[in-house]
């Protein structure tokens, strides 16, 4: 897979202002009746604007880092499940790593830092935060030293934005209430703020340590402000960083700040030789931008090498993209959204990333009697099937509980 990862190197300049270019100086504190010339030029140097350095589009293999860790990038693509870090650190990965041996697929998403913010594997930091939030759930070298002897591509899924450790810890990098509490969604969720710059260092450190550790692919979840924030943008307490003064709509302040993240960290995660995926809402893609959450599909996909949408059946309403049940009908769904994400990618031309989709293997019975049904083998092939009809070779599994369907057809070439 191409990469193209772009990066320049800024040294600062000055304008530097020469006087009196004279064999030798005149000291201020001489007599006011020392012989001068009567006509002093000043001399200005000028300098360019353009960068002096830059560094190429293919960062030099020789300043990359050496992880040491040995996995190529799958030869038909990457085929994945995702897998929870007590799946990763306990008895469930003998078994998920025999359905990989055994099956097309040939990848993990594994978690790095949780959905709570805790990371769930030692890393070697001296950031303060990855510290007091490390939760070792997993032992990271054995490991890494299993996927590579089992040929399992590894992906480190570290959640962003939805932080309720960090949120807590530090609300002023968060969102506040009237009464100064840190607010929190139905499910008692927090979030950080994506305009504050110091969030996006410290979830670009966590990233450099995965790719320390050995993974070869960083994906970045939940970049997005939360759900329905348009509705609270105005009522809740936080910083909006270099957007104070900003000009711009709310709606655009929030596109520009998540999109801005994201280009940081593949710019910051170039010398580490990792692909960086971001995983978005499948809805991104069938408008502009979106009100809320501050994700604009276009240009996301322009600063990744992997654009992950989130198209699972379930999570589409009434009437979404012509169906009226869209559970109901697996195969329909992604066939018809991949006509609209194709469009969408096409017009990038040669900055579009790689699509690999999240796909449903999970059952939505909290959708209601007549509104879902039940997934197996046959709904996670037919999902599969429809996205290789539409040139998408790649995908990855989602069941939140790592049980996977037994017997679905991965590949259709």
């Amino acid at each position: 897979m191409e990469k193209k990862k772009k990066r320049h190197l800024f040294l600062s300049a000055t304008v530097m202002v020469v006087s009196a270019l004279f064999p030798s100086a005149v000291s201020a504190d001489e007599s006011e009746d020392t012989d001068q010339p009567e006509d002093i030029e000043t001399a200005y140097l000028t300098y360019s604007q353009e960068p002096l350095l830059s560094v190429p589009d293919e960062f030099p293999s020789q300043f990359k880092y050496n992880s040491g860790v040995n996995i190529d990038y799958p030869e038909d693509g990457v085929k994945g499940i995702f897998v929870t870090a007590h799946s990763a650190g306990g008895s469930r990965l003998e078994s998920l790593t025999e359905l990989l041996n055994t099956t097309e697929l040939n990848s993990m998403v594994i978690d790095v830092k949780d959905d709570y913010g805790d990371i769930v594997m030692p890393v070697e930091s001296d950031h303060e935060y990855i510290n007091q939030f490390t939760n070792n759930v997993v032992e990271a070298e054995p490991l890494m030293a299993h996927l590579e002897e089992n040929d399992i591509y590894p992906i480190a899924r570290i959640v962003v934005f939805k932080d309720s450790r960090l949120a807590n810890e530090r609300p002023d990098l968060s969102f506040t209430n009237e009464d100064g509490s840190v607010w929190a969604n139905r499910r008692g969720e927090s979030f950080v703020n994506p305009y504050d710059r110091e969030v996006w260092e410290y979830n670009v450190e966590v990233a450099r340590q995965a790719a320390k550790l050995g993974f070869k692919d960083i994906q970045f979840d939940y970049v997005r402000f939360p759900e329905g924030f348009e509705y609270r943008d105005e009522e809740l307490t936080y910083s909006r960083g270099d957007y104070e003064e900003s000009d711009l709509d709310n709606v655009k302040q929030r596109v520009d700040a998540v999109t801005e993240f994201v280009a940081y960290a593949r710019r910051e995660l170039q010398p580490y030789d990792v692909d960086v995926s971001v995983d978005i809402f499948g809805y991104a893609a069938t408008r502009e931008e979106t009100p809320g959450i501050g994700q604009n599909f276009s240009r996301i996909s322009e600063n990744v090498d992997v654009i992950s949408s989130m198209i699972y059946p379930s999570h589409w309403g009434a009437g979404s993209l012509g169906i009226e049940r869209p559970d109901l009908e697996p195969y329909n769904v992604v066939a018809n959204y991949m006509e609209l994400e194709n469009e969408v990618l096409g017009n990038l031309g040669d900055d579009a990333p790689v699509s690999r989709p999240w796909i449903q293997d999970f059952t939505a019975s909290y959708l209601g009697a007549g509104w879902y049904t039940n997934y197996g083998a046959h709904e996670v092939s037919e999902q599969i099937r429809a996205l290789n009809e539409h040139g998408v070779d790649e995908f990855l599994l989602w069941n939140a509980g790592n049980s996977y369907s037994e017997g679905a057809t991965y590949s259709f070439d």
